[in-house]
């Protein structure tokens, strides 16, 4: 249990430490991501690209 918690506060700093790089190559604007403005700020939902790292992720796990 403690492995798996210590894999997603790893993964999820990655990838906050990422987004911008990510976002200059097309990730957070595909045509499943949802972007919209409500109680003052921006709110997004990147469905596609969630999808998209997430094979991408499974294929280089499968590669090593």
């Amino acid at each position: 249990m403690l492995r798996w918690l210590l894999v997603v506060v790893v993964a999820l700093l990655l990838m906050q430490g990422l987004t911008g790089w990510l976002r200059k190559l097309g990730f957070g604007r595909l045509p499943g991501d949802f972007e919209f403005r409500a109680f003052g700020r921006i709110w997004q939902l990147p469905i596609a690209s969630t999808v998209a790292l997430s094979l991408l992720a499974a294929l280089v796990a499968r590669l090593l």
